[in-house]
């Protein structure tokens, strides 16, 4: 009966992923099918911690994440947990042989974004570390699947993906961290008077960081390869777009990607991919 546990707490992932991500989801679609359990299994953690610090508006945010964090180690230890996600996630550490070090930088990240605060280049680099890099390592880690040596020599690239998209997704949501939450993450940048000298300096730097995170993708085991430059194809798409646009604009609204276009770019991704043209 513990099989069917094991197969809820797994389905649960799939549908927190699916009803947060359509992006993140259609990268998985790409993996090969062994792989989408345990990087769903990623992801709906690294969902919940986030939610925590996000959008529990009203309640003690400190405290719960203080919670979760204490069953998170409860849950590695006694390889077992009541909360699905946690048991889901546990059994993706143990099998993939993830550094638990790897997952408290990640809730180091999210505790910092408890407070509002304007960040120093230190803060910045030390948050994109645990909210985006130390995340694609874990994943590394699954589509390896214990090669030590291959995941040593791709680790550089993943950190270098995981920081673009992140990076991203701060200029993405640019107004609302201001506006809603209060956090400046781009140091040296005052948003009250962001500008578009400002905007493409944020984006010189997040070009760098895809060129060498592109580079990664070619060298990724073959069943992770696909999936993978899915989302680089999104979050691609998304840069330029965001290129494209104003900064007051960027500053007024969200930039998205319809759904639409994102089930093309999964059809166009796939196709560049059979002809092996990546």
């Amino acid at each position: 009966m513990m099989e069917l546990y094991h197969r809820s707490s797994d389905r649960i992932n799939k549908l927190i992923t699916r009803a947060y991500s359509t992006s993140f989801s259609l990268g998985i679609l790409g993996l090969n099918k062994s792989l989408r359990d345990p990087v769903y299994g990623i992801y709906g953690f690294v969902r919940i911690a986030d939610e925590i610090v996000d959008t529990f508006q009203g309640h003690d945010k400190a405290k719960l994440l203080k919670r979760f964090w204490q069953d998170t180690h409860l849950a590695l230890e006694e390889k077992v947990s009541i909360n699905p996600v946690l048991h889901s996630f546990q059994r993706v550490v143990h099998q993939y042989n993830i550094d638990p070090s790897l997952i408290d930088t990640f809730l180091s990240s999210m505790e910092m974004d408890l407070e509002d605060r304007t960040y120093s280049q230190a803060e910045y680099e030390k948050y994109i570390l645990g909210s985006a890099e130390v995340v694609g390592l874990m994943c590394l880690k699954v589509f390896v699947k214990g090669d030590e040596a291959q995941y040593q020599a791709l680790t550089p690239s993943a950190m270098k993906l995981g920081s673009a998209f992140q990076k991203i997704n701060f200029l993405r949501d640019v107004s609302a961290d201001f506006h809603a939450l209060g956090r400046t993450y781009f140091p040296n940048v005052d948003l009250s008077r962001f500008d578009d000298d400002a905007k493409r300096a944020i984006e010189a730097d997040i070009a760098i960081d895809f060129r060498r995170g592109y580079e990664g993708i070619l060298r990724l085991p073959k069943g992770a390869r696909f999936g993978v430059y899915i989302a680089y194809m999104y979050y691609y798409d998304l840069f330029k777009k965001i290129m494209r646009t104003p900064s007051a604009r960027i500053f007024q609204s969200r930039i998205r990607i319809h759904n639409q276009k994102k089930y093309r770019l999964f059809v166009s991704s796939y196709v560049r991919h059979a002809l092996n043209l990546l």
